[in-house]
């Protein structure tokens, strides 16, 4: 919701550099400590390691930057479908980057949890010339948003997850930042409400949710990520009922099934993956 609200901005390119400023100066106070720790017991932390974020910082700051460009250029339900086709393409990425192969039986836990995404979300996507730009600059987010997985799945395994995530925050506003200025100075005075969505973004999805991810890229094959990561609009669903007393239509308690069942398979396909090792 925060994300649509923000991509109404005109133009949109300022929002980014604020949403990882944002994150940046959370981290101080909470996960500074953390990173000065993490620095002290890693004597070996030099520019070498710190290169090894500034590639995912440049695709985490291109899939926000686009996102929130796409995002206002097609209907929700185009923009959020397409989104959610990373593990269409996190396949090819982590074998590129991390030389991880997807076996057999995670690509059928694959398509059974996007058949329960399509039927979620899918019978509300709209074909509209108009919207074909939209979607495609959502395509090239959901690309983006792939490869910084693929590269925490490779990198991020390399050193503690302070050391990773805090420089990585740090070199996706600054890209962001570089790029909103040729379009708009991106330091000017913002309403009460916009503020409060940047705040939103940064803390709740992007500290919490992003950081949860690359840890969870440690330990668990990228595929199992990308395809876990597709329960959202199912929590989203849910807490629409908590919070909006929003009744769920009967189809969703099929296509929610669909997913997890789905997702269980990729996560026995991932425990096979080990024990054949």
């Amino acid at each position: 919701m925060a994300q649509r609200q923000l991509s109404s901005l005109k133009p949109a390119m300022n929002i980014p550099f604020w949403w990882h400023l944002t994150v940046y100066c959370w981290h101080l106070p909470f996960c500074f400590h953390f990173f000065l720790r993490d620095l002290r017991d890693y004597p070996g932390y030099g520019w070498r390691q710190l290169s090894w974020t500034f590639l995912p910082a440049a695709a985490l700051a291109v899939h926000f930057m686009s996102w929130v460009v796409g995002a206002r250029m097609t209907p929700v339900a185009n923009a959020s479908l397409i989104a959610n086709l990373t593990p269409v393409a996190m396949p090819f990425f982590v074998w590129l980057f991390f030389q991880e192969r997807v076996n057999r039986v995670e690509i059928f836990g694959t398509f059974l949890t996007l058949t329960g995404l399509i039927l979620l979300t899918g019978f509300t996507f709209r074909i509209n010339p108009e919207h074909f730009r939209g979607n495609l600059i959502c395509f090239g987010s959901m690309l983006a948003f792939a490869a910084y997985l693929a590269l925490g799945r490779r990198n991020g395994g390399r050193i503690s997850l302070w050391l990773y995530m805090v420089p990585l925050y740090f070199f996706a506003g600054l890209i962001s930042l570089i790029t909103a200025t040729f379009w708009i100075n991106p330091l000017k005075p913002y309403t009460l409400s916009n503020i409060l969505y940047i705040l939103a973004l940064a803390i709740v999805p992007t500290v919490g949710g992003h950081t949860i991810l690359n840890y969870s890229l440690k330990f668990f094959r990228g595929q199992v990520v990308s395809v876990t990561n597709l329960t959202q609009p199912i929590f989203a669903t849910i807490l629409g009922y908590l919070v909006f007393q929003e009744k769920p239509a009967p189809l969703f308690y099929l296509a929610a099934g669909i997913m997890m069942i789905g997702i269980l398979i990729v996560l026995q396909g991932s425990r096979l993956h080990q024990v054949t090792r």
